[in-house]
């Protein structure tokens, strides 16, 4: 277990290699067979790794630390991360299968995670994997809804705008703020004062807040975005529209979480296993060092009430792990449990500055990605936003639907009813068999079957007796009973 852990701290690294640092300060140490060390990674599978995983999975964040909460409720996001390359083999295609883009065929399959973050502390609350056959975010994201509980307000994309989806959510006591797609057009049954609007998706009440959002940089770029949240939180007095729109900004949160995993842990590095239990077993123990990393971090700024845990620098708790590590540090198992340790120690050494509110032009090395091309207008330098203007919009409320007119039962002359009555009426007080009148009309007779006991249903004609029938007097009526 050690080993696998190792093997997320030291990723660009083989197995001997990571072998010597683990092992470093304790000579003496045998050192075993790069097979030895792969089989013992075969024979012991992905189980024990995930179990781990989901024991340390959770809220790290007290409700008093800044940034966990929004006025009481604990803030997590959803999204999915889809750039977790992995060996080109054939038993990782076979699982993964292979990504085309516009410009052709990727590199290397890719593993698709979605995970479930507490936006405050950048803490994994859960993930789950995605194969070829199950890529789909909501999918992922649904296995994942048993997480969430009330006093949680789930923060997500227009790729979880889903009536579905939406009822779930609310389905687990917890509240959602998440922004809607484009086509979606809302209802608006009532305004409220603060510019937002009450509606209803798949019969649950929300509120709807339509806002402009533009900022100014201290160059006097202007950049900014229309932005149309869909919420469970209907008090506008206590969650302003305005207020939402800023706090719909926490989202991205999960975003830096993603970037220290892909690009601060792995740094570009590919998976190292060709097949899908290695490659299990190995996201679940990068995984378990992301969260452990994370929880000493908030451990820390704990330590200091008032500091925000983003203020955390995550490159110094992976650096000041490593060096453990490589320096057998902090292992006697005889001396008292400092909580706050090196890694806290050192994070509080190399705090960060508050965050102050930036913007920049969202550029895309890959050159086969569908984005390379995308238009932006924010400017390409990192620019401090001097201003945040938030504009609620209120659209007109919709009219109600005009009444439907009742639906005309009355048979048309070339309809198959129509054409039944008239043959029935040449003998009225006949009990006519229901296949002898559909050989007559060229009808199938099932068809025909089928649709005199629904006519009898409604009263046009009489079933006498199995398969025979006589119209019900007066043989003109066609309207069915009012039920």
């Amino acid at each position: 277990m050690y080993f696998l852990l190792a093997l997320g701290l030291f990723p660009g690294l083989g197995y001997l290699r990571v072998w010597d640092k683990l092992t470093a300060g304790l000579p003496g140490t045998r050192r075993p067979s790069e097979k030895a060390l792969r089989d013992l990674r075969r024979r012991l599978g992905p189980a024990p790794l995930r179990a781990l995983f989901d024991i340390l999975a959770g809220p790290i964040g007290q409700p008093r630390t800044p940034g966990v909460c929004y006025r009481g409720l604990r803030t997590v996001a959803f999204d999915g991360l889809n750039s977790v390359k992995v060996p080109d083999t054939d038993r990782n295609r076979g699982w993964l299968g292979r990504i085309k883009y516009h410009f052709g065929w990727a590199g290397y399959p890719t593993l698709r995670v979605m995970a479930l973050v507490e936006t405050g502390t950048r803490a994994l609350l859960g993930a789950s994997l995605g194969s070829a056959d199950n890529r789909d975010e909501l999918k992922l994201a649904t296995d994942l809804l048993g997480l969430l509980r009330p006093g949680m307000l789930m923060l997500g994309d227009r790729a979880f705008d889903a009536n579905a989806f939406l009822n779930r959510v609310a389905q687990t006591g917890a509240m959602l703020l998440i922004r809607s797609r484009n086509t979606r057009k809302p209802r608006v049954l009532r305004h409220l004062p603060d510019g937002s609007y009450l509606s209803l998706v798949d019969g649950m009440k929300v509120r709807i807040v339509e806002a402009a959002v533009v900022m100014t940089g201290t160059d006097g770029s202007r950049t900014g975005d229309r932005y149309r949240l869909i919420t469970t939180l209907l008090d506008h007095h206590r969650h302003p529209a305005t207020d939402l729109a800023k706090l719909y900004h926490e989202r991205w949160e999960i975003e830096t979480a993603f970037l220290a995993l892909r690009h601060t842990i792995l740094k570009g590095h590919i998976l190292r296993s060709g097949d899908r239990p290695g490659l299990e077993q190995e996201l679940w123990a990068l995984l378990t060092v992301y969260q452990l990393l994370r929880m000493a971090m908030v451990t820390a700024t704990e330590t200091q009430p008032g500091t925000d845990p983003d203020r955390a620098s995550f490159t110094t708790a992976l650096e000041t792990a490593r060096d453990q590590l490589t320096a057998a540090h902090a292992i006697h198992p005889t001396e008292p449990v400092d909580l706050l340790g090196a890694i806290g120690r050192a994070i509080l050494r190399t705090l960060l500055p508050p965050r102050r509110p930036r913007f920049s032009a969202r550029t895309v090395k890959s050159a086969t990605s569908r984005y390379i091309t995308r238009d932006d207008t924010r400017p390409t330098h990192s620019t401090t936003v001097t201003s945040i203007d938030i504009t609620p919009r209120t659209p007109p409320l919709t009219p109600p639907p005009p009444p439907r007119p009742p639906r005309d039962r009355t048979p048309q002359p070339n309809t198959r009813r129509a054409q039944v009555i008239q043959l029935m009426n040449t003998q009225p007080n006949h009990a006519w068999n229901g296949r002898h009148l559909a050989q007559q009309l060229g009808i199938p007779p099932r068809h025909l079957l089928t649709q005199l006991a629904e006519w009898t249903r409604w009263g046009h004609f009489t079933k006498t007796t199995k398969g025979h029938y006589t119209l019900t007097h007066p043989p003109t009526s066609t309207t069915p009973p009012t039920p």
